[in-house]
Order: C-alpha cells, then structure tokens, then sequence
C-alpha cells in the first residue's frame, strides 16, 4: 500500500481535506505549491514557466493530482478559458516529464480530479462512465484534461480520473454561492429548476480520494457524487429548510443569469444526472447519501 504521496492543489478545499485524512492515516504527503513558504514537505512549481523541484518525488508511490484554476469564480474570456484548460493540463504534462526523466522514481499510481462537466448538459438522461462526452467548454475541457491524464499509462502507471460534482463543504465551495440566496431570503429555483444537480459531501470526497489511492483495482473514470442527486429545484428547497428560509415559487429566468454570468451560465444551469453505481461496485461506501444529511451536518452549530 501506498505511504508516500505527493499531492497538487493541496490547498484547495478537496486538497486540504485529503491532506488532512492522509496525515490521520499516517501516510506521508509531499505538496506542490506556486508559494511553499518554508511549509514542510512543499515543493515549488510553476507550470506556465514548466518549472518544478524534481525532489517533490522523492518516495512518492502515488500522486493525487487536483491543481487546476477555478472554473466559474472570474469571466469567460477567451484568454481565461485556455487558462482553465492550460491549468489542467500543462500541470499533467509537466508531472509525467518529472516522471520520465526520473529513471528511479517508485510511482505506481497516478489520481486525478476530473468533473462532471465531461458529459455536458445531458437533461434527464442518467450518466454513466460509459456515456459520451458531451458539448460546450466545460465537455471540451474534461476531454482534454483526462486524455492528458491517460498519458500515464505510458508510463506504466495505474490512472483513476475522479470525475466530482458539486462538493459541499462549510469551508468553502459552491455552496457558500448557491445558499447565500437562500440565506438574504431570496431562495429560488435557477432556470427551469428541473437541471440534476450531481453532489456530496466534502468527507466522502476526501475518503473517495482514498480508497482510489487503496484499492489498486480501481482504474479509468469514476463518477464522483452521492448515489442520489437532486433537481436544482429540491436543492434549494433542502438547503431553505435546512436553514429555515422561504423558498420562493418563482425562477431566476436564464436571461438574467447570463447578464450576470456570461458564459459560465453554462455551468451553472448544466443537468448532469449522474450515477455512482461504478464506485459503488468498486467498494465505496457513502457517509452521506441523502442531501438533507449532508447538509444537517454542514450547518450544525
């Protein structure tokens, strides 16, 4: 079993949860960081420059691959865009470079985050690995980020691409956007409020991350979300009653949104109705698989 494993975007909010879990099971953890700052175990990148302190490796067994630029928090530019992608993937290419031209490297595993997006806005229809990648940026982006992420089979190392959804955390996230509405006693459906909205709970992210990193027959993509997503519609109402707010019967119509948004409305407004049975099958076990669980816990206290 893997004890050694260097971890990209550890300070993000998955990485620093997955950190914190890795440490409780008494593995070791090596950071990339644009900034160490004298933290122990942090090693210097800079992946535009294609810069990296090779001695991040030094007895890594696996790599937990989460860096990547924030996909909806500033405009979609054109410039932006290729950010988001270039973040994702240049990052991939520049560790597998690491890799080869390290002849005694002892890395077997190979994580990375992957999202939902892949599939597109596919309605109602229930989404499975097996199903297509779909239209618009947020497809394009995953299909480039996981064929850079297969490029590690070259390098005869095992790949397992977690494709996440909406992770709920009180640290920060999508929620802390999505309940603010509900919180000024405005909550409401977006758009139709029919989208599915694909989600978990920060701890089973961070527990999905390590039995990927356990379990050696996991390999290729994962869905990464509750067994049991919800309608945009049932979201805000959950999190409303959760925090005892009026949910609102009218709709903030898509026009309005994208005079706020712009493009990433795209995000925003996209159906993914996905199914976790593949990580079930694998062995996975949910903390939470019912919304309003997970949200109880969020806002205890």
């Amino acid at each position: 079993m893997a004890k050694k494993i260097l971890i990209t975007g550890a300070t993000g909010l998955v990485g620093s949860a997955l950190k914190k879990l890795l440490l409780s099971k008494n593995y070791e953890v090596n950071t990339l960081t644009r900034k160490p700052e004298n933290e122990a175990n942090a090693y210097k990148w800079d992946v535009y420059k294609g810069e990296i302190d090779t001695r991040c490796l030094d007895g890594v067994d696996a790599i937990i691959h989460l860096a990547g630029e924030g996909v909806v928090d500033k405009k979609w530019t054109e410039e932006r865009k290729q950010q988001i992608i270039d973040s994702r993937v240049k990052s991939t290419e520049l560790l597998y470079k690491t890799i080869s031209a390290n002849k005694n490297h002892q890395v077997k595993s190979f994580i990375s985050s992957s999202a939902v997006g892949y599939y597109g806005d596919c309605g109602d229809e229930i989404l499975t690995e097996e199903s297509p990648n779909g239209f618009g940026f947020l497809a394009k982006c995953c299909y480039l980020w996981e064929k850079s992420v297969d490029e590690g089979k070259k390098h005869s190392l095992r790949v397992v691409k977690v494709r996440t959804g909406i992770v709920l955390s009180k640290y920060g996230g999508a929620l802390l956007q999505l309940d603010l509405p509900v919180k000024l006693f405005a909550g409401s459906s977006i758009g139709t409020g029919k989208q599915w909205v694909p989600w978990l709970h920060i701890d089973d992210m961070a527990e999905i991350y390590l039995q990927a990193l356990e379990n050696i027959k996991m390999e290729g993509s994962y869905n990464a979300c509750a067994p049991f997503p919800v309608t945009n519609k049932r979201f805000t109402q959950t999190i409303a009653k959760e925090l005892h707010r009026p949910f609102w019967p009218i709709k903030v119509p898509k026009k309005a949104l994208e005079i706020l948004m712009g493009e990433r409305t795209e995000a925003i407004l996209m159906s993914n109705n996905t199914s976790a049975q593949k990580l079930l099958d694998a062995g996975y076990i949910f903390k939470y698989t019912q919304l309003n669980d997970a949200l109880k816990n969020i806002y205890k206290g």
